[in-house]
Parts: structure tokens; C-alpha cells; sequence
């Protein structure tokens, strides 16, 4: 006579861990939606941070030359590779406009972050007013 006492390992079976993995991946799609907000105001201080740079160095330019720029070269200010040009930065800087007596540069985002069709643009002025003029 053959002893066929087997022994089982407490367990979850197969369908069981497929039942899981099922809810949270419900659960993370009701997330993600709410995240991308927060991604798109995490990456607009990408633009705020480079507006208040150039803010500084077109009023140190204008201290010493007593007219403001719209050359970064003039200013000194090293633009970062962009995403387009396989860099890191998310938006792109532009000096709209520089005279004697004012200036106004923009920021302007190269990915939609929520897919919605709207780019993210932010826009500064020589009174550091910094205003987002598209939300994304």
C-alpha cells in the first residue's frame, strides 16, 4: 500500500491574484487623471523659474546699459536643449520684445501635458509681472 499523504501550501490561486490585479488597475485609472494637474503645475516651474532668470539679467543689463535686450547673448543667458532637440527642458524661451524702456518674454511648453490640444504659456514683463496666458 502506497502512502499518498500530500502536503498543500496555503495559497491564492491563479484567478483569485488576476481578481486583484484587475482592481488596482482600476483604481490607478481613476488616479491618474487627477495626477496630470499636478504634473502640468510641476513642469510650469520649469517656465516660471527661467522667466524670473531672464527678468534678472534684463535688469542687470539694463543697469549697466540703460535699455534692456532681446538677445540672450547680450543678457547671458544659456538656453537649455529643449525636448525637441533631445534635451531635458519642456518649455521654449523667447524674447518678444526689448526696448529701451520695457521687454516681455515668453515661455512656451513643447508637450501637452493633460492632451488636450493646449500648449502652456507663460509670459513676463519688465515689471516682473510673470502671468500664464494658456493654461494646459
Amino acid at each position: 500500500m502506497k502512502n499518498n499523504n500530500k502536503k498543500y501550501l496555503k495559497a491564492y490561486s491563479l484567478t483569485e491574484i488576476l481578481i486583484v490585479l484587475a482592481i488596482i488597475g482600476i483604481l490607478i485609472m481613476l488616479v491618474l487623471p487627477n495626477q496630470s494637474s499636478v504634473i502640468a503645475q510641476a513642469k510650469s516651474l520649469e517656465a516660471q523659474n527661467m522667466l524670473s532668470h531672464i527678468y534678472n539679467l534684463e535688469k542687470n543689463h539694463f543697469y549697466k546699459h540703460s535699455r534692456y535686450s532681446n538677445s540672450f547673448e547680450e543678457i547671458g543667458f544659456e538656453h537649455e536643449k529643449t525636448i525637441n532637440e533631445d534635451g531635458q527642458a519642456v518649455y521654449q524661451i523667447t524674447i518678444v520684445e526689448a526696448t529701451n524702456s520695457s521687454f516681455k518674454a515668453t515661455a512656451k511648453a513643447l508637450a501637452d501635458f493633460d492632451g488636450d490640444g493646449m500648449y502652456n504659456e507663460w509670459v513676463i514683463d519688465h515689471n516682473r509681472k510673470l502671468k500664464e496666458t494658456t493654461k494646459d
